[in-house]
């Protein structure tokens, strides 16, 4: 019984440890978007961008001229003589890579703004976390791929054209 009295009275003598609130970093590293989710959704919005880009390097490089393959060059130009289609075009080859970057960066990136010291009012600290996810940085690159050569096709064509 004596070494359980010694040991109640032990406890009620220990101190409890001070904690300054202001000093505590209160850092929660919540992305705004499951990396997971991103990646999966991602996949789904350059699926039509890849596959179109896919049939015009097999049309133009190893001249395959192949059903499937003239199929997808038949609907881009039937999208664009269509009146109330000729916007399709555009945003299913430039606006879903896109949204694919920012749905994936927005995943795998964290931001904080903090005060490092409470005394100084306009001293702020900014930090910008980036986690790895190999799959996410993945999608952003080929959708930076994907729109670069979107972009470029479309330069050089208005080149080609005023030339």
């Amino acid at each position: 019984m004596e070494d359980k009295d010694e040991f109640l009275k032990t406890m009620e003598n220990l101190q409890v440890p001070d904690i300054d609130p202001r000093k505590h970093p209160k850092v929660v590293k919540m992305a705004i978007m499951n990396a997971e989710r991103s990646a999966a959704l991602g996949v789904w919005l350059i699926v039509v961008p890849c596959y179109f880009l896919f049939c015009v390097f097999m049309y133009y490089h190893f001249h395959a001229h192949m059903n499937w393959f003239s199929a997808m060059f038949a609907l881009i130009v039937s999208m664009e003589k269509t009146p109330y289609l000729d916007f399709l075009a555009p945003i299913i080859l430039v606006v879903l890579p896109i949204i694919c970057i920012i749905i994936n960066v927005l995943s795998i990136m964290h931001v904080r703004v903090d005060k490092p010291d409470p005394d100084q009012i306009k001293v702020r600290e900014f930090s910008v976390t980036i986690k790895v996810k190999i799959w996410n940085i993945i999608l952003i690159l080929l959708s930076l791929a994907i729109l670069f050569a979107f972009i470029s096709f479309a330069m050089t064509e208005s080149i080609s054209l005023k030339n």
